[in-house]
């Protein structure tokens, strides 16, 4: 390849040109999905050349029934071992090494021996389950929306479906498309919640003359901010590394993002928070237009007679008095896994975040 092609655009080719023939010839009539699902930065489409140095190539997922995964699994998985091709237009770009310390797998070229690829045979609810860590093909409750991190949820309803001759994808990723109505009210009412607990520090640290913990609060507030942009689109945010990126595709963000980079600039609290406090303003307006609650005040006002200006309007408690579903209104108010915590090793790793379960269960 002279040029860098995105891998959902490469993967699709390779699939057409390469994988479906290879099937259609050595197991003629097993019917079989196809996509590029879950984890890389090219299912999100943010890749480039750098994500080339590892974890990148060709990378898919192939899906068959239950009762053919069984019988026929490994044998598809051997015979694409030995009947790919080693390269791709070019390019060492199908045969992966053994993963180093950090898991990750280079690619690798060469010219004998089967390749070690990394197209997953299994099934669409096997998959989705291990990348969840939660069964998608049942109902789930409350609790199971929001102790998954949206980042996961976003790579299962991102990246792109070659073939879904099994009628299963579709449904799967349409249930997942985005948070059932009351849950998404839950999640707007605990951001707010949020903020409302840390406009007004930014204030109160600075005239202390604490500048760098102003600061930092500041940038916190940037970052609830752009989340709640986010959830009133209703699209999930990825992972800190494209959460900005991803946030510059959002419709509010022509209005937002110049109000917030003058807040990380801005040289002391009292501009910091008058860009807040136009960051708040757009926010409401953007609430108000979808008429989910009754009309709310926009802008700021003074914290308890303090000399600090705070986002005005009960948001939080406004939000919430609109939740119908009792289960909903049973959680805690402490929001889902991913308004709690940044933590990698939590959010990336559904054993870790199934542990959570205890706090959401009354």
């Amino acid at each position: 390849m002279t040029e860098f092609t995105p891998g959902l655009d490469l993967n699709e080719q390779f699939y057409h040109e390469v994988v479906r023939p290879l099937l259609a010839a050595h197991f003629p009539g097993l019917t079989h999905s196809a996509a590029r699902l879950g984890d890389g930065s090219e299912v999100l489409g943010f890749d480039d050349t750098m994500s080339t140095d590892h974890d990148w190539g060709i990378r898919q997922q192939l899906f068959l029934r239950e009762e053919d995964e069984g019988q026929w699994g490994t044998a598809v998985s051997d015979t694409l071992a030995h009947h790919l091709p080693y390269a791709y237009r070019g390019a060492s770009i199908v045969h992966f090494g053994p993963a180093d310390e950090d898991g990750a797998r280079l690619l690798e070229a060469v010219e004998s021996g089967p390749v070690s690829h990394r197209l997953e045979v299994t099934t669409a609810r096997r998959f989705f389950q291990a990348h969840l860590g939660i069964d998608v093909a049942v109902a789930w409750t409350a609790v199971e929306w929001i102790i998954i991190p949206q980042q996961r949820l976003l790579t299962l309803t991102a990246g792109r479906v070659f073939n879904d001759e099994l009628g299963e994808l579709a449904p799967l990723r349409q249930k997942l498309t985005y948070f059932p109505h009351d849950i998404w009210l839950y999640l707007l009412s605990c951001q707010w919640r949020r903020i409302g607990q840390e406009d007004h520090f930014v204030g109160r640290t600075g005239i202390r003359g604490d500048d760098m913990g102003s600061r930092l609060l500041a940038a916190r507030l940037v970052h609830d901010v752009m989340m709640l942009g986010f959830l009133y689109e209703k699209r999930y945010a990825p992972y800190p590394k494209w959460f900005g990126t991803a946030f510059n595709r959002l419709e509010c963000a022509a209005e937002l993002s110049p109000i917030l980079q003058a807040v990380l600039v801005a040289p002391d609290w009292q501009t910091r928070e008058s860009h807040l406090c136009a960051a708040f303003k757009v926010l409401g307006e953007m609430h108000n237009r979808l008429k989910i609650t009754p009309p709310l005040p926009t802008g700021c006002q003074n914290y308890y007679g303090r000399p600090f200006q705070v986002h005005t309007g009960d948001y939080a408690g406004t939000i919430w008095a609109a939740i119908d579903d009792e289960a909903v209104k049973r959680l805690p108010y402490t929001g889902s896994v991913d308004q709690m915590s940044d933590n990698t090793d939590l959010l990336s790793y559904p054993d870790n975040y199934a542990r959570l379960r205890p706090l959401y269960v009354t």
